[in-house]
């Protein structure tokens, strides 16, 4: 149909005002994570039917759908408004160029190349780790939950992040489950571990979502067979330089 060229526009556009509402309203926030996510579903699912592609269209949706999940909760631990609205004016432009993406991808393929889902995934991925990472440690902080029950959302939400990789890079998935197992593990471990350090629950979360970077970036370029010295050194030379970065003016509680 003619008008789904203005989903990408008007999806973001009505997910922005849900969110604006649960400023306004926090008690809405289920009512808001459910509208939005019906919002995301109807609009991949568009894109699909209309495509008359065999994709299925349940997997367009995990990277805007847990992006804006850790949007919603990750601001609600944050005390000013003003950087709230940038953190849902951050999601409205994300949720418009991932779906122009899709949009293009299903519909145009000679542009595919150029309105790169990979990119997107990758940097969307990594992000969407941070904000739903330091919303975990922040509910152990604020809720006294047990660190146990957070790290199983933690595997979770890393097991769909790199499934979603897996799937968008067209990596065979019996390899892309193998990796999938170990990444869980050791950022399950690595989780664990340092739930324990007197920082605030942003820098543990940037910690983690530094380590899921060179963990799944590396692990990619392993799968597709791309992988070179050089990519190497650049993920460790960029952890490295960031977790140096990071512990050095974190404040220490």
């Amino acid at each position: 149909m003619s008008y789904n060229r203005f989903l990408p526009l008007l999806t973001p556009f009505l997910i922005w005002l849900f969110l604006e509402i649960y400023l306004a309203w926090p008690k809405m926030i289920y009512v808001v994570i459910v509208l939005g996510l019906l919002l995301l579903f109807f609009t991949a699912r568009q894109f699909v039917r209309s495509a008359r592609k065999s994709e299925s269209w349940q997997n367009y949706v995990l990277l805007p759908g847990y992006f804006f999940i850790g949007i919603v909760l990750f601001s609600a631990m944050m005390p000013s408004h003003y950087l709230v609205r940038l953190l849902f004016l951050l999601n409205t432009i994300f949720l418009y160029y991932y779906l122009r993406a899709v949009y293009h991808r299903l519909t145009e393929s000679s542009l595919s190349d150029y309105f790169s889902l990979e990119n997107l995934s990758a940097y969307g991925n990594f992000t969407a780790f941070y904000f739903l990472a330091s919303a975990i440690y922040g509910f152990q902080v604020f809720l006294n939950i047990s660190v146990w029950i957070l790290i199983i959302f933690l595997i979770f939400i890393t097991a769909l992040m790199v499934y979603q990789t897996v799937w968008i890079n067209r990596i065979d998935r019996q390899i892309g489950f193998f990796y999938l197992l170990i990444i869980c593990l050791v950022l399950a471990q690595l989780g664990w571990a340092i739930s324990f350090l007197p920082l605030s629950f942003y820098i543990l979360g940037l910690i983690m979502a530094i380590y899921y970077y060179i963990l799944t970036g590396i692990s990619r370029y392993h799968m597709q067979k791309k992988l070179e010295n050089k990519i190497v050194k650049l993920y460790l030379g960029f952890g490295l330089i960031s977790l140096i970065a990071v512990l050095a003016t974190a404040r220490w509680m």
